[in-house]
């Protein structure tokens, strides 16, 4: 078997197993769809609400928005969840989203305290920053053009 096809099926085992986990999430918040809500809230602004870079301030921007609905499309079919959750928590920079002396979203998410995650322990924000981050992650996943 090829490095590319172990790595597909290695990259469906883990977005599955995403997928039945935020479903878990979205049942223990009433239904709501935390990653959607993450993505309206930091994304939408700029990259549009359904993510093919069309947003409000698509025009103030120096660079073209990637469509985000194309991300799978442009590597070889599999959605490259690892890179994604990088540029959100800032560990990959992208020169649009700033510098990364301090990461721009992780921090932000770290920064925040949730109203999605009230039971969790209040010293314990990068769990729920990283649960939130995912959650956005596991959103763009679904907004992939089939």
């Amino acid at each position: 078997m090829s490095t590319t096809a172990k790595f597909r099926i290695l990259a469906t085992a883990h977005v599955g197993a995403l997928l039945i986990g935020s479903s878990c999430v979205a049942l223990a918040a009433d239904n709501l769809d935390i990653g959607k809500s993450e993505y309206e809230v930091a994304c939408a602004v700029c990259h549009g609400r359904t993510g093919k870079g069309d947003g409000p301030l698509k025009l103030q921007m120096i660079s073209q928005m990637p469509d985000l609905t194309a991300l799978a499309k442009n590597n070889n079919g599999v959605f490259p969840f690892d890179r994604v959750y990088q540029i959100i928590d800032g560990r990959r920079e992208v020169l649009a989203h700033g510098p990364r002396d301090m990461p721009v979203w992780g921090r932000n998410f770290n920064m925040q305290s949730s109203i999605y995650f009230e039971n969790y322990p209040r010293h314990d924000l990068e769990s729920n920053a990283r649960s939130r981050m995912l959650a956005l992650t596991e959103y763009l996943y679904r907004l992939q053009a089939k």
